[in-house]
């Protein structure tokens, strides 16, 4: 391969700018790093931020990059048709994957990188399979009290049941009028929110009343308090300034009438839409149940508390999944240490009677990689295996057999996870839940980002104004820049420029941390 320039140490000064090197992609204890990154000098299409495999290695050779936890080696390959599924064998011995812990290849074998490029989905396609799925297969959609509906989508429309408001009320509290004034005081508490029918009001007399109060017949407007005079001694009163016919009334049917349609099929049951439902005269919706997902965290190296150690890591997805799929409007159940056991994991899969199943590493073809070989003795159907992304490019997506719920393999590192999740998880999610996807929208980057040569590239963001600042310390391994991110860029093969517009995809929050500013960016 050829020799790329070092990368500046990780040691910014305080206040430095965006054009400072990136922090290189320090691999988790007792792998290396999957893509190497390369400083930001070079101009975009120059080179990659993970480092090219050559096209035509001479024999003997392997690739520099070797993978990381739930990483696979292989860059070079051309990326299939978008869309089209992958029906490869997920016999792990036929799947070109390197191993998570090392390259499994023999010496003088062609690397088998090379063999999981050619059959690696184009990003945008993978996305798109991803959602056709999902909405294959829609939850049967059920009847759910208001205060059991928040994050539901709306699987029937909610139409009107009633005139909003069903009646004429009262915009402010103040008095009531009928005819031009003077107009002869009423006695009385006046009308009240809440209070049945009144009598007429005739025309040259004026009556209090408080907001929401239905008003009388005839009633010509309502005058605010702060724009009246009562003379007491005369029993009159008089307006400060001229009165409108309608002023500050509310009429009968100003929000709807009867029969509209206010919240259509799919939306997201939201506090305002239960707010609006409730004021339609409704105490139930028909929804969409939230999608059940189960989480399945591999690998025998992962720390579930405390500081790492003797070559063992915190688990830093378990913590992150969960709560990120909530976002999305799933239903999640708490994240199942599994560790390398291909029995277990075995068992957990035929057993999961929730609708997507999640993995987090396992997804090359080392000795304790277990996610193929058991997918493949099960009977799952390989829908997807390997996207042209970076990072995350080892990801897979699976059919369990017999109409069991679909996979979603995610590599092991922490940002090449998020990846998989963005790329296949959300939009799976979001078929099975009904929801309707994001409109895409563009945004042009502050300053040139490097791309790789082949590969679609997701890159962490955060916005300022009406542009987007990438930000640094996003190697696969790294969950420094996607925690001060509101956002992905989508960057496609060879970079682009500053001020290019790139999609850009939101993440279910958005971050306002003062640190966000500074040496992120």
């Amino acid at each position: 391969m050829p020799d790329s320039p070092t990368p500046a140490p990780d040691s910014p000064a305080p206040g430095c700018s965006a054009t400072e090197a990136p922090v290189p992609d320090s691999p988790v204890p007792g792998c290396s790093a999957t893509e190497a990154p390369v400083p930001d000098s070079p101009t975009p299409g120059s080179s990659a931020t993970e480092a090219p495999v050559p096209d035509s290695p001479t024999p003997d050779s392997t690739t520099s990059d070797s993978p990381a936890p739930g990483s696979s080696g292989g860059e070079d390959s051309p990326a299939q048709d978008p869309g089209a599924p992958v029906k490869s064998a997920p016999d792990a011995s036929a799947s070109g994957f390197s191993s998570r812990r090392g390259n499994s290849s023999p010496p003088g074998a062609r690397p088998a990188s090379h063999a999981h490029r050619a059959r690696a989905t184009a990003w945008a396609g993978a996305r798109a399979l991803a959602e056709r799925i999902g909405r294959t297969a829609p939850l049967a959609a059920h009847r759910l009290p208001l205060d059991r509906a928040l994050g539901h989508v709306l699987a029937e429309a909610v139409v009107a049941l009633t005139d909003l408001p069903s009646f004429d009320t009262s915009a402010m509290d103040g008095w009531v009028v009928a005819g031009p004034g003077p107009w002869s005081v009423r006695e009385g508490m006046g009308l009240l929110a809440g209070r049945g029918s009144v009598q007429p009001l005739p025309d040259g007399h004026a009556l209090r009343i408080a907001t929401g109060a239905r008003l009388p017949a005839d009633a010509t407007a309502v005058i605010r308090s702060e724009h009246a005079h009562c003379d007491e001694a005369k029993g009159l009163l008089h307006a400060t300034r001229g009165v409108v016919p309608g002023q500050d009334i509310r009429p009968r049917g100003q929000e709807c009438r009867s029969g509209d349609e206010l919240l259509p099929v799919g939306t997201v049951v939201t506090p305002p839409v239960l707010g609006l439902a409730a004021a339609a005269g409704y105490d139930a919706v028909v929804a969409v149940p939230r999608p059940r997902v189960d989480v399945l965290v591999l690998g025998d190296e992962l720390l579930m508390a405390g500081l790492p150690r003797e070559g063992l890591i915190r688990d830093a997805l378990g913590p992150m999944l969960a709560p990120w799929l909530r976002a999305l409007g799933a239903e999640v159940s708490g994240p199942r240490r599994l560790g390398d056991d291909a029995e277990a994991l075995r068992e957990a899969l035929i057993s999961s009677d929730a609708d997507l199943i999640l993995t987090t590493g396992g997804t090359a073809a080392g000795p304790v990689d277990h996610v193929h070989p058991v997918l493949a003795e099960i009977g799952a159907e390989l829908l997807v295996d390997g996207v042209a992304v970076r990072p995350g490019h080892p990801m897979l997506l699976a059919r369990l057999a017999d109409g069991g719920p679909c996979l979603v393999g995610l590599p092991g590192n922490p940002l090449a996870a998020v990846s998989g999740l963005l790329t296949l998880a959300e939009p799976l999610v979001r078929g099975i839940a009904g929801r309707s996807a994001q409109e895409p929208y563009r945004a042009p980057v502050y300053e040139e980002v490097h791309g790789h040569p082949h590969d679609t590239r997701l890159i962490p963001v955060i916005h300022r104004g009406d542009r987007v600042v990438p930000l640094h310390y996003n190697g696969p391994a790294m969950l420094r820049g996607i925690a001060a991110a509101d956002g992905l860029a989508v960057v496609p093969p060879g970079g682009v420029r500053s001020g290019t517009e790139v999609e850009i995809l939101d993440l279910p929050w958005a971050s306002a941390a003062p640190w966000t500013e500074g040496c992120f960016t």
